[in-house]
C-alpha cells in the first residue's frame, strides 16, 4: 500500500484534505490555498461532472467567487438575467421581479453560467496554487482518524491502494458522499425524499419568441416547469416533471412528447437543439451534524434540497465560506478547533431555518394548488408585486439572500464586535 502524507512547501500550521473535485470542494481548496494551507483534493471520478445542474449565482455564492479571485472571469464568461417570473401554462405572466435594479457590478445582481464551465474555472485556479494537488481517480474507501490526525484509504484508479492523512478532512463528495457514509451510516441522512421525478435539460429553443424572460416559472399542477436562459448563446436549462422509474434512455426517448406539450410554441424535434439530459431525484436533507473530530461536510454531502431557487448550491458555497473562515483561524490562531463546532451548529441552523423551508415554498407554489388559488393567497407572489411597484423594496429583496452567509470571523480571538 502507497503511505502519501500532504507534502511541505510553507510552513503551515494546518495540513487538509478535500474529498470531492465539485464546486465546493476545489473552491474551498483555491480559498484555503491562496493562504498557504496544504490542500490536497482527492476525486473519485477521473474527470470534471458537466451534468446539468444549477447554474445562476446570487449575492451569497458570488461573494465566496469573489474572494476566491475567480468571479470575474465567471461574469465575463456568463450572463446577468434581467428578469425572473412567474407563469401560467398558457403563458399569462403572473408576477415577477427584475434583476435590473442592481447594476452589473453590484454583488446582489445575479450572474448565470453552466456549472461545468464554473468547476473547470475552479479547477484551474486551484492547480495554480502551489499548496494545491488535485488528484483524480482517487476514491475514498475507508477513514479513521486519532487524537493527532485524519485519513483516508483510497483506491486508485489503477486499482492500486494508498493512504492519506491530514490534520483535517472535509467532505465535499456530493449527495452520495462516501465521508458522510463512513461517519454515519449508508443510510442515515436524515430528512425525506419528493415523490416528483425531475428531468434536467439543456436546450437551444426560443423562448423570446414567445416573451419569455431570461427565468420563467410554470404554475401547473401536472405540468409545471422552469425555462432560465444559461448562457450569453442562448443555451436554456429546462427543468420539468415526469412519470417516476425511468432509466435515463427512457426519458430522453419521452422528452419530445414532454416539451411539445408543456413548452411554448408545442415544439417539434426541429425546432430545438439539447444538449444534455439529467433526470434525478429531490431531497430534503440534513446530515446530523457537520463535524465529528477531524471530519467535516460541506454542500451536498452535508444537506440537500430542491433546486427551485437555487438555493442548494448557494447554500453549499455558504458552507464552503464559513469553512474557510474557520479553518484559517485555526491556521492563523486566532481561533481554536471549536470554531469547526460552531461551523456545524451555524451551517446546520441556516439549513433549517433558511433554506429547507424556502426551496420546500418555491418548489410547492408551482403544483402545490390550483394556479388562481395560488396567483391570489401567495404571499411570496403579494410580496413580488410590492416589489414591481417599488424599487426599494426589490432591493431588499435580493440583499436578503445575505442572511445566508455564516460569518465566522466574528468568533476570532480579540475580535471586537
Amino acid at each position: 500500500m502507497l503511505r502519501v502524507r500532504v507534502k511541505f512547501i510553507y510552513e503551515s500550521t494546518i495540513q487538509v484534505i478535500v474529498v470531492g473535485a465539485g464546486p465546493c470542494g476545489l473552491l474551498l481548496a483555491v480559498l484555503l490555498s491562496k493562504q498557504g494551507v496544504q490542500v490536497q483534493v482527492l476525486e473519485a471520478s477521473s474527470e470534471l461532472d458537466d451534468q446539468p445542474r444549477a447554474c445562476h449565482y446570487s449575492a451569497p455564492a458570488k461573494f465566496e467567487l469573489q474572494r476566491a479571485g475567480v468571479l470575474e472571469k465567471i461574469s465575463a464568461e456568463g450572463f446577468f438575467p434581467r428578469s425572473v417570473c412567474w407563469r401560467k401554462k398558457d403563458g399569462t405572466r403572473i408576477v415577477g421581479l427584475n434583476n435590473e435594479t442592481e447594476p452589473e457590478s453590484s454583488l446582489h445582481r445575479m450572474v448565470a453560467l453552466e456549472l461545468g464551465r464554473v468547476v473547470q474555472i475552479l479547477y484551474d485556479a486551484a492547480i495554480e496554487q502551489e499548496s494545491t494537488e488535485v488528484l483524480m481517480g482517487h476514491r475514498v474507501t475507508s477513514i479513521g482518524q486519532d487524537d493527532l490526525s485524519a485519513w483516508v484509504e483510497v483506491t486508485l484508479s489503477s486499482g492500486q491502494s494508498a493512504h492519506f492523512n491530514a490534520d483535517y478532512i472535509i467532505g465535499c463528495d456530493g449527495a452520495n458522499s462516501q465521508i458522510r457514509r463512513s461517519l454515519f451510516g449508508d443510510l442515515e441522512f436524515p430528512g425525506w425524499t419528493w415523490d416528483h421525478q425531475i428531468i434536467a435539460t439543456n436546450v437551444y429553443y426560443d423562448f423570446a419568441q414567445f416573451g419569455y424572460e431570461d427565468s420563467n416559472f410554470i404554475v401547473h399542477p401536472q405540468d409545471w416547469y422552469m425555462a432560465a436562459k444559461i448562457s450569453k448563446d442562448n443555451l436554456w436549462r429546462v427543468t420539468y416533471g415526469d412519470v417516476p422509474g425511468l432509466t435515463k434512455e427512457q426519458y430522453a426517448e419521452w422528452l419530445p412528447a414532454r416539451y411539445e406539450k408543456i413548452l411554448p410554441g408545442n415544439p417539434r424535434p426541429s425546432a430545438y437543439k439539447v444538449t444534455n439530459i439529467g433526470p434525478y431525484k429531490m431531497h430534503q436533507r440534513l446530515a446530523k451534524s457537520l463535524r465529528v473530530g477531524r471530519f467535516l461536510l460541506a454542500g451536498d454531502a452535508a444537506h440537500l434540497c430542491n433546486p427551485f431557487g437555487g438555493l442548494g448550491l448557494t447554500g453549499g458555497i455558504a458552507d464552503v465560506g464559513a469553512l474557510y473562515e474557520a479553518l484559517i483561524g485555526i491556521h492563523r490562531g486566532v481561533a481554536d478547533d471549536e470554531i469547526l463546532t460552531e461551523y456545524s451548529e451555524a451551517r446546520s441552523a441556516k439549513y433549517r431555518e433558511f433554506v429547507d423551508p424556502l426551496s420546500t415554498a418555491n418548489f410547492r407554489r408551482l403544483w402545490d394548488k390550483d394556479p388562481e388559488t395560488t396567483i391570489v393567497e401567495d404571499e411570496f407572489f403579494q410580496m413580488a408585486r410590492e416589489a414591481e411597484a417599488d424599487p426599494d423594496v426589490a432591493k431588499s429583496m435580493l440583499e436578503g439572500f445575505m442572511q445566508l452567509r455564516s460569518d465566522l470571523t466574528r468568533s476570532y480571538k480579540g475580535q471586537e464586535h
